[in-house]
Order: structure tokens, then C-alpha cells, then sequence
């Protein structure tokens, strides 16, 4: 879990996808702040949800969620990443 700006493990030495896919999240957090990104997050899965999108689908389809998934593997992502990138997804 991303904290600006920290990233939260549940174990010691995560895999660089990992690490990659939280530190696209404290992206988006310095991009939006962290109380209107976890707003945005917030109203995003709810708003799945009530579209009748199970609990996984639902945070899977998460604006932030969607960026950062589709470019964990891709390392080098954040050097290129624009600003408000996840507005694409």
C-alpha cells in the first residue's frame, strides 16, 4: 500500500513489480494530494460497485488502479510517465 510517502509491505523485500506498481500510486498521490486521491479512489469503487461489479472487478477497474497494474512491469515507466497520466484509463 502506498502512503505518501511511504509504501507499506506485509513482507520484507517486495519484488521491484511491486515496489514499481506502489511508487506509481505515490505519483498520482503528489499529482492530486493524498486526501483527494483517496477521495477519488474511494468514490471510484463505489461507483463500480453500484454498477453491480464485484469487490475484485470493482477495485481492479479503479481509475488508479488500471495505470498502475497496466505499467508495474515496465520499470522505466515513471521517467516518461506525463503529469495526470491516469486520466487515460
Amino acid at each position: 500500500m502506498a502512503l505518501f510517502p511511504f509504501i507499506l509491505v506485509q513482507k520484507g523485500n517486495p519484488s521491484k513489480i511491486l515496489v514499481n506498481h506502489e511508487r506509481i500510486h505515490l505519483r498520482q498521490q503528489i499529482e492530486l494530494g493524498i486526501v483527494f486521491f483517496y477521495l477519488w479512489y474511494l468514490i471510484n469503487y463505489g461507483v463500480n460497485r453500484l454498477k453491480g461489479m464485484t469487490h475484485n472487478q470493482a477495485y481492479h477497474q479503479i481509475i488508479f488502479e488500471r495505470e498502475a497494474y497496466r505499467e508495474d512491469e515496465n520499470l522505466g515507466y515513471l521517467t516518461k510517465r506525463k503529469w495526470l497520466a491516469f486520466l487515460q484509463y
